[in-house]
């Protein structure tokens, strides 16, 4: 039986110590990862992740290493904040008045200025804010982590809405869907021929006897059909809703009535939305930060420490170093330096490849191949929240194939005297046509759009409204990145070059999201700490 330290009255801890005092850093982080006690580079991404800490540092007799980092959106500040908890000497650098990045909350007294100089004064009231940028947190992501440890309160955010609309004019549909119609029709339709498909034996070489009940009894729950005397037939029911609801006494409700034919719901194209609930990034429930989403910079912020943050620092050039890195910056109309150990950049792909750097072709064209996706949001403020008042609608998204995209609702403050709706959130070409407008032409519209859906209500009772074209905003340009494939250039940027390393949601499989930014800042804090450690 092999002996170990253990059982020979030596706690790991003392055995790890003695390791470190004989053979250095290096030697006792080696120890660890053969014990077990360390993430190999092989192991990074399947152990939990384990911050750096003051403590590391004990057994190399000298402080920790000195990092600049670039940009003070989510990755960066996370990545600042890891870093600091181990007494790492860190500076962040961010060319805006403000921190952030993408992660933007506007509210009443803002300035959004766009590329060519156009500034929108918001002029929302009270608590009334739209979130930007990112709006929602899925359950199982690393932001909901952060928000638990920075002490950020959360509340549900509703994704999805039974009550909300589905309306595709492309089609041919006449009037917006209620969501649970279109899905009730859709999902019976398809139980009632893959029923009949079943029962007529198409499905024999696949099914047994047993599947086939099994099968059958299922479809019958989910699509809410007939039985085989009937043909297995969908003729709608409750599902579909009301157009007079159940109350008391007589009042048993009236239902909506037959569903269309099923050549119609299937030209609809109504079924092309039902696989965003499956999405695993998009099912319920999934949650905001209470106030505006802008709470998680703001948090990561004062933990880091406000005195290390740079606001109004743009990078003008980065040059790797034989020991270090030095950055130079603008800011108050001086150009200034900063020399450190190390590097994290965590600007867009495509802003870094606008800085002039020393880190070779390959680099370069490296942040030249992700692609910016232009997205944009408007947010309009009414005098009234009528969507609940008249249509029963307390949250969700309303999905179509005009230009907006989609309509959300407000997931708070329901029955108050006012709410926000975000009156598209759009993407791609779409995007682009309304980044090309002006905020009044844009505004205009979706007005428009929108009324197509909600009637001229839509146009009614605006209080204030503001909009943001991410293509359009300095020092960012787009709303995140698309990689035509993750191959070299990939590959290249997730590993340090030289003494900088590159951090942010476009180095990660969930682009976009604020869990990709703090994923991928977790992923170079621990392999920054490693190398430093190995010395």
């Amino acid at each position: 039986m092999p002996i170990s330290a253990e059982s020979q009255g030596v706690s790991r801890r003392g055995f790890l110590t003695r390791v470190g005092a004989t053979g250095g850093a290096g030697a006792m982080f080696a120890t660890m990862g053969a014990l077990g006690l360390a993430p190999s580079a092989e192991a990074t991404t399947k152990v939990p992740f384990q911050p750096p800490q003051a403590s590391d540092f004990r057994l190399r007799g000298r402080a920790a290493a000195k990092v600049v980092v670039l940009g003070a959106g989510v990755a960066g500040l996370a990545t600042a904040y890891e870093l600091g908890k181990a007494g790492y000497q860190v500076t962040v650098l961010e060319a805006q008045d403000r921190i952030g990045g993408r992660n933007r909350t506007l509210r009443g007294g803002d300035r959004l200025t766009e590329i060519g100089g156009a500034t929108q004064r918001i002029g929302f009231s009270g608590d009334t804010y739209m979130n930007a940028g990112p709006a929602r947190i899925a359950q199982w992501m690393t932001t909901m982590d952060y928000c638990r440890e920075l002490g950020v309160p959360l509340e549900v955010f509703t994704n999805s809405n039974a009550e909300a609309y589905v309306y595709n004019e492309s089609s041919g549909m006449k009037a917006p869907v209620k969501w649970r119609t279109a899905k009730a029709d859709v999902y019976g339709y398809i139980s009632e021929l893959l029923a009949k498909a079943t029962d007529q034996g198409a499905l024999d070489q696949r099914l047994t006897s047993t599947d086939k009940e099994r099968l059958l009894s299922f479809l019958s729950g989910f699509g809410a059909i007939g039985s085989k005397t009937n043909g297995f037939a969908y003729t709608g029911g409750d599902r579909r809703g009301y157009s007079i609801d159940p109350g008391a006494g007589e009042t048993a409700g009236t239902l909506l009535g037959p569903p269309p034919s099923l050549s119609d719901v299937f030209a609809s194209g109504v079924g092309r939305y039902f696989s965003f609930e499956f999405g695993y990034s998009q099912a319920m429930l999934m949650f905001q930060p209470v106030g505006g989403m802008d709470a998680i910079p703001r948090a990561l912020a004062k933990a880091v420490g406000h005195g290390r943050i740079r606001t109004g620092a743009k990078v003008s050039k980065i040059t790797n170093l034989a020991s270090g890195v030095a950055v130079e910056y603008e800011r108050d109309g001086r150009t200034r330096k900063i020399e450190a150990d190390f590097c994290v950049a965590t600007l867009p792909p495509q802003i870094l490849a606008k800085i002039p750097h020393n880190l070779g072709a390959p680099v370069q064209a490296a942040l030249k191949t992700p692609v910016a996706v232009s997205t944009g949001k408007i947010g309009m403020e009414y005098r009234s929240r009528w969507w609940e008042r008249d249509d029963n609608i307390y949250g969700g998204i309303t999905n179509t194939d005009l230009d907006i995209s989609t309509i959300w609702y407000p997931s708070t403050g329901h029955h108050g005297r006012r709410g926000l709706l975000v009156g598209y959130y759009n993407f791609g070409a779409n995007a682009d046509a309304y980044a090309r407008l002006d905020h009044a032409g844009r505004l205009s519209r979706a007005l428009d759009m929108g009324a197509k859906i909600h009637g001229d209500k839509y146009r009614q009772g605006i209080a204030a409204s503001a909009s943001i074209a991410w293509i359009r905003q300095p020092h960012i340009e787009g709303g995140w990145i698309s990689w035509p494939s993750r191959g070299a250039e990939y590959k290249l940027l997730c590993a340090p070059q030289g003494n900088v390393y590159y951090a942010g949601d476009w180095l990660s499989y969930e682009i976009a999201w604020q869990h990709g930014s703090f994923e991928s800042a977790r992923k170079v804090v621990t392999e920054l700490h490693q190398r430093v450690l190995q010395g």
